[in-house]
């Protein structure tokens, strides 16, 4: 076997190419470890809780017939507002007028005899037991009268309060049982919007409640994705929780002046809070290992150790750190998969205020 002699000329060149790949290597492996640090900062912080909800009317009520009868009027119409008072169905009244003049009349005829009684025991040929009977007949009769008169008015179903005509469930003429549903009303004034919280929600609530009332702000977005045009306060909490599901019912009470809002409409309560002093970090700089948190802490010695954090709220862009770090600690903003924990490395420090300042994180 023969062996090919190569030039030294080219072997020249060859290592002279494998010298410049070599540098031009070398070149990018210093580039490709220059990272970016960066430091937390202490700001005023907006955190905001969704949760959905359902919207119900403060009063929404049945009305239901009282007495049975034709209907013989339904002065209202599907969708109106109506006021307190406002007459909402009239069922034909025969039978209750009948009844109640039936009633009178016996009442004039007792009435008659008391007096009688009354003027014999004057003249004492009755006895006074014989008075307090008749004056009893007399009371008898005037509660039948009233009772007549109550089932007469019953024939007129009036609106409680003031509110909106729901759908129409009885057309006119139609023969009525006592107790069928005529239509519902319902009283669009205030909203109660109701949604479920987890406990550990409702306890943070209450810790702010307690402390920084005024820092709450509750607030509905509707199906359309716009926000409500009023706030809205807590107006109730519910006394359990639910064992399965570890949620405690709330309720938020929202005005509702231009009547925007119906019953069993659905939609998104937001309850925003600010966090003052807040501790806060990008969320870039932060890695996971098994379902837990890490940044890497550049120290005054230039070596990268990684350090597990505790975070107590994340927003869109940004961490709020409970523990694992101080204010004026670096970290790495850029280049983590380029390091190792104990590794020395060169970094170009950013400013936390130029990281940070584009975010629409801090508090109104």
């Amino acid at each position: 076997m023969k062996l090919l002699a190569i030039p030294a000329v080219i072997l020249a060149a060859a290592f002279s190419g494998f010298d410049g790949c070599r540098e031009h290597h070398e070149e990018v492996h210093e580039e490709h470890h220059k990272i970016v640090v960066t430091s937390p900062v202490v700001d005023d912080v907006t955190t905001t809780q969704q949760y959905v909800c359902q919207i119900h009317s403060c009063r929404h009520i049945e009305v239901r017939a009282l007495e049975a009868g034709y209907l013989e009027a339904i002065p209202v119409k599907e969708g109106q507002a109506v006021q307190e008072g406002d007459l909402l169905f009239k069922i034909l009244p025969t039978l209750y007028k009948a009844r109640l003049d039936t009633d009178l009349a016996e009442l004039q005829q007792v009435q008659i005899e008391f007096n009688n009684t009354k003027k014999l025991f004057g003249q004492n040929i009755v006895s006074n037991q014989e008075v307090a009977l008749a004056q009893a007949k007399v009371a008898k009769a005037q509660a039948k009268v009233d009772l007549a008169r109550a089932e007469l008015n019953f024939a007129d179903v009036k609106a409680p309060f003031a509110g909106i005509i729901d759908r129409l469930n009885m057309q006119l003429g139609s023969l009525i049982e006592e107790g069928d549903m005529l239509t519902t009303l319902s009283d669009n004034s205030v909203m109660w919007v109701y949604f479920n919280v987890p406990e550990a929600s409702y306890l943070e609530y209450m810790a702010d409640l307690n402390k920084r009332k005024d820092d709450l702000k509750i607030e509905l977005k509707l199906a359309n994705g716009e926000k409500f045009g009023q706030l809205g306060v807590i107006g109730a909490i519910e006394a359990d929780f639910n064992n399965q599901t570890g949620n405690i019912p709330f309720r938020a009470d929202f005005s509702n002046p231009e009547r925007l809002l119906r019953h069993g409409q659905t939609g998104t309560v937001l309850i925003s809070r600010v966090q003052h002093q807040a501790l806060v970090i990008p969320q870039r700089a932060v890695f996971e290992i098994l379902a837990k948190r890490y940044v890497y802490v550049v120290g005054d010695d230039e070596v990268v150790h990684q350090r597990e954090i505790v975070v107590q709220n994340e927003l869109e862009d940004i961490y709020l750190i409970k523990e694992g770090l101080a204010v004026n600690e670096k970290i790495v903003l850029e280049g983590i998969r380029q390091v190792r924990d104990g590794e020395k490395v060169e970094y170009e420090f950013r400013a936390p205020e130029e990281v940070l300042g584009h975010l629409k994180y801090h508090a109104e």
